[in-house]
């Protein structure tokens, strides 16, 4: 997974500020300012060093030492050396340490600090304190010590938003729908139904498979039979409603005869001639003069007899081939099966039957299911895709399809599922954090600002990483 990381340029970063002042020498003298900056290979070290209240005998000097320090790891910095009188005017003579800086006891208030060394790797995270030497007379140690100042901390700065998941509404009723289309083979001019007739076998087969698949199920009840049934264009329009009508309800009562199911379940209804049928098939083939014969097809103005006429008299080599190749196919019973399915409960039984039959299942009852695994496991990811394969419109199972794309890094996915994501507080977050991973930090301001307008306590913890991490203003 992509993550935005704060590290240090060529530019300077201040990454570590002490406002308040800490006191250092038992109280007798203090630090403030100090402030910390890195760039990509130093470390750069400023204080104020108030020493306006120590006061050391003439014979006296403190050196003070700053030390970074880390496990076994530390590094001193040049030291500051007050001296009294004496000792002060011996140093100057003497230059004892050419990298220390010497200041003489009472005649200095504040001694600005500045130092800049390699920055490694174990700094990271190391404590920056400040040791403490007092010597009297020729050198002897009088006290050592050492005080806190501040502990670094360079670890990269990581953008790792919360991921947002909708919960699903619970479906009341779970209501599914099955559809299919047979070619039932009618003798000329005929609405009786002969079953062995031609391809009849295989296309009334169909229709008692599809039934049989839910009437059999344990878990569902059939709650309405629906066929519309359709017949071609050629011939005249009053008879060819009296074929579809008369098809449709032989249909009908071949399948009410077939099973033991409540008459006002079988609903019926039929169109005399599939026009948008040919339509569709003229629109994606080659066939010539086929922008001309889409304007006549189309022509709504035209009753349907004229619009047949025109066709067969202006085009009459395209209509023969429309007449033996496509027509058989606009002759067609549309049917589906409504039915209802119980609810499931134990998320064992869902996962079975996520499995085996996963359109029976609701987004509610897939979502309870993801919240009993481990995140970014197969088996969790998997439970995203099978919800929007499900409920491919749906702007729940998009938006949550999505999250958990873009929580395993693929944020191409993820946008795609966020167009039918709807513009939901939690679809703009979403968007704006992968405008964010892909450094579009102008959009991804705009994105969850909305969205924390809207209430989202997640957008506005993501607009503050940002602005931590210095990436939006």
């Amino acid at each position: 997974m992509k993550k935005l990381l704060l590290l240090g340029t060529a530019a300077l970063a201040a990454l570590v500020c002490q406002a308040a002042d800490i006191d250092i020498l038992d109280g007798s003298a203090k630090v403030s300012n100090l402030n910390i900056e890195r760039s990509e290979s130093s470390l750069i070290i400023d204080m104020a060093i108030d020493v306006t209240d120590l006061r050391l005998k003439s014979e006296r000097e403190v050196t003070l030492t700053p030390v970074l320090k880390h496990n076994d790891m530390s590094q001193a910095l040049p030291s500051v050396i007050i001296a009294g009188r004496n000792r002060y005017i011996r140093n100057r003579r003497h230059d004892v340490d050419k990298t220390a800086a010497l200041y003489r006891s009472g005649k200095t208030s504040v001694i600005p600090y500045h130092a800049i060394i390699p920055y490694e790797d174990w700094m990271m995270t190391a404590e920056l304190s400040i040791g403490e030497d007092l010597c009297g007379c020729a050198g002897t140690k009088l006290m050592t010590g050492a005080d806190m100042l501040t502990t670094l901390d360079y670890t990269p700065k990581v953008f790792e938003p919360e991921y947002v998941y909708i919960t699903p509404v619970a479906e009341a009723v779970k209501i599914r729908e099955i559809h299919g289309s047979a070619y039932i083979d009618f003798p000329v001019s005929k609405t009786q139904i002969f079953p062995d007739y031609r391809r009849n076998p295989e296309e009334l087969a169909k229709i008692r498979a599809t039934i049989d698949v839910v009437k059999n199920d344990p878990d569902t009840r059939i709650v309405e039979l629906n066929i519309k049934g359709y017949a071609s264009p050629e011939g005249s329009y009053e008879l060819n409603e009296q074929l579809a009508k008369g098809r449709t309800e032989t249909l009908a009562r071949y399948v009410q005869n077939l099973y033991t199911l409540p008459s006002d379940l079988m609903k019926t209804s039929w169109d005399a001639e599939d026009w948008a049928g040919l339509i569709k098939y003229v629109r994606g083939s080659s066939i010539e003069n086929k922008d001309a014969i889409l304007a006549v097809i189309s022509n709504e103005t035209l009753a349907p007899d004229a619009r047949e006429w025109k066709l067969k008299s202006t085009y009459p080599d395209q209509y023969r081939f429309l007449l033996s190749q496509v027509y058989p196919s606009l002759r067609h019973s549309d049917y589906s099966v409504r039915y209802t399915v119980r609810t499931y409960t134990e998320v064992s039984e869902i996962i079975e039957v996520m499995h085996t039959a996963p359109q029976k299942l609701s987004l509610s009852e897939l979502f309870l299911v993801a919240q009993s695994l481990q995140p970014g496991t197969p088996e969790y990811n998997k439970v995203f895709d099978i919800a929007v394969l499900m409920f491919p419109a749906d702007e729940t199972a998009n938006l949550n399809a999505a999250v958990n794309a873009l929580r395993h890094g693929d944020l191409d996915k993820a946008e795609a599922y966020l167009l039918k994501a709807g513009k939901s507080p939690q679809a703009d977050y979403t968007r704006g954090i992968i405008a964010a991973k892909r450094d579009d930090y102008r959009t991804a301001s705009t994105l969850l600002d909305a969205a924390a307008g809207s209430g989202l306590p997640q957008a506005a913890k993501a607009l503050d990483s940002l602005r931590d991490m210095k990436l939006i203003p």
